[in-house]
Parts: C-alpha cells; structure tokens; sequence
C-alpha cells in the first residue's frame, strides 16, 4: 500500500520547505500557508522517498522538504501516472497536472551531485476536493476517475 512518509511547506519562496504534522489542501490554492500555493496549475509536488534514496545512496544525508516537494511519498511510482489521474492522499482528492519539471539552475542538490530527481521523478497536481494530509496517510490511485 502507497503512503505519505512526510508532507512539507516553506512559507517563503526561496528558502527550504521544512516538515510539518500535516498540510490542509483548499482547491483554488493548493497548500494552505505554502509560498508556492496559488491558482495555478503546480499547487502540490509530490516526490517519491524511493527517488531520495537514491540520491542519500549517493552519500547525501537528505530530509523531507529538500528537494521542494509538499508529500513524500512511499510504494507508487509517480511518474508512471498519466495526466488527469486522480489521487486520493488522506482526505484530500488530486488531480496530476504535469509529470517532472525544469530544473532550475542554482539547485544546491544539482550543483552538488550533478543530479537532482524532482525535475524527472516528481509529480504536480491540482487541488479537486480539499482536506489534510499527514505522514502515514493513504495514496491511493482512484482508477474509476480521470480529468
């Protein structure tokens, strides 16, 4: 069974997100108190730990948050999921909106190892029904519904 191994959000852009108990999700916005939220297309990134253990493999000592993402996951392989899927994560309903994404040129992981997994192993998403979301939660693939 796939869950939520860390939810994470940084107040300010620019700084590191940092773990928290639990984030609430709105629709419209994304992740309530996230300097990233916003009525856009990217509102959650999702992030296998799976794909962090790879890069703590590599030597790196790595915590929930460092690679910007708002739920760590464990057990789904992320970015074999089509756009438009839906994910229940504890109580809240998403929608995936874009697999990977660019990574940026001053990624403090990326100038150090050369690597960095967000922009090829995470997922964004939008929010479809609100709730919150903690560590040990549910992912679950909700397979009767597609956007």
């Amino acid at each position: 069974m796939a869950s939520v191994t860390a939810v994470c959000l940084s107040e300010r852009k620019g700084t590191r997100k940092h773990p928290v108990p639990e984030i609430r999700l709105e629709v419209g916005t994304g992740v309530v108190g996230d300097a990233h939220a916003g009525n856009w297309h990217r509102q959650v990134s999702l992030l296998p730990d799976e794909s962090v253990d790879t890069m703590r493999a590599a030597g790196l000592t790595l915590h929930p948050g460092d690679f910007a993402e708002n739920i760590l996951t464990r057990g789904i392989c992320l970015r074999t999921l089509p756009v438009g899927t839906m994910l229940q994560v504890g109580t809240a309903l998403l929608c995936v909106t874009q697999i990977g994404k660019e990574c940026h040129n001053d990624c403090e992981i990326r100038r150090l190892t050369g690597r960095c997994v967000m922009p090829t192993e995470g997922i964004f998403a939008v929010v479809v029904h609100g709730g919150t979301v903690r560590g040990g939660d549910a992912v679950t693939v909700r397979k009767e519904e597609t956007l």
